[in-house]
């Protein structure tokens, strides 16, 4: 599947979140989105899930319009984690995964054998499979967010929409988390993630798509988050270097003249 964005355009009264941004992203690569605070990377994430109206320009999904696909296809093929996502009801851990099998499933039929088998995969992707019968209240602040994150690897979709997915875990977890997307872009779904770690991005992602002032400074493979796209997005230097053959990149201090 190829999603397109193409002059994307929106404003929250005066102020443009998103300022004519064309990009695209397809099955089997795993991207980054990143980008400083309010560069528009979570309104450009519901753009692509078709949550969010555009003032100007459009989305496409295998160069049709969203209405054209219908809400139940593109809700099979289309999965999307929000940014502190919540459930609204205590349910137990396997059951609200299990919500991610809805698109999936037949009305007023129960989960059947390819659905069982999903959201098992799922909670172990995850690492929660050991919280299967504990409800979402009864868990801390990563243990929902690998949750979440299960529910929306349950959907099984052509491209998953993941906005900063990993924030709230710990480091193993963020470690897991992102060889869990890498690996779901190597069986061939496309993977879109917001990051805000720099080298999370550049050792796990194929491809950058660096947003800044709701406008796209750069789109490429992780070489093209050089020094001076460092310093014109985020305002800072950073330190570089290598472990294990696999690169590192840390903001060190804020650039000359900030």
């Amino acid at each position: 599947m190829r999603i397109e964005a193409s002059n994307a355009t929106v404003r929250f009264g005066d102020a443009i979140a998103l300022d004519g941004v064309d990009c695209a992203v397809r099955s089997g690569e795993l991207v980054a989105l990143i980008g400083p605070n309010g560069a528009g990377k979570s309104t450009l994430m519901r753009v692509l899930a078709d949550l969010q109206p555009l003032h100007a320009g459009e989305a496409r999904y295998d160069g049709k319009r969203a209405r054209a696909l219908g809400r139940g296809e593109l809700a099979r093929r289309v999965a999307f984690l929000a940014q502190d996502g919540e459930a609204h009801w205590p349910l137990r851990v396997d059951h609200l995964v299990g919500l991610g099998r809805l698109p999936h499933r037949r009305p007023f039929f129960g989960p059947g054998a390819a659905d069982r088998a999903a959201v098992e995969a799922a909670l172990a992707a995850a690492d929660v499979a050991h919280l299967r019968a504990r409800t979402l209240g009864a868990l801390s602040g990563g243990e929902r967010a690998r949750v979440l994150l299960a529910r929306a690897l349950a959907v099984q979709a052509e491209i998953l929409l993941a906005d900063e997915p990993v924030a709230a875990l710990d480091p193993l977890h963020q470690l897991q988390a992102m060889a869990r997307l890498r690996a779901v872009a190597r069986e061939g779904a496309g993977v879109v993630v917001v990051l805000h770690d720099l080298t999370l991005a550049v050792r796990f992602c194929d491809r950058l798509i660096v947003l800044a002032g709701g406008r796209v400074l750069a789109d490429g493979p992780p070489a093209v988050l050089t020094d001076a796209v460092l310093a014109a997005a985020y305002g800072v230097e950073a330190a570089r270097g290598e472990h294990l053959g696999e690169p590192f990149i840390v903001p060190w201090r804020a650039s000359a003249g900030e």
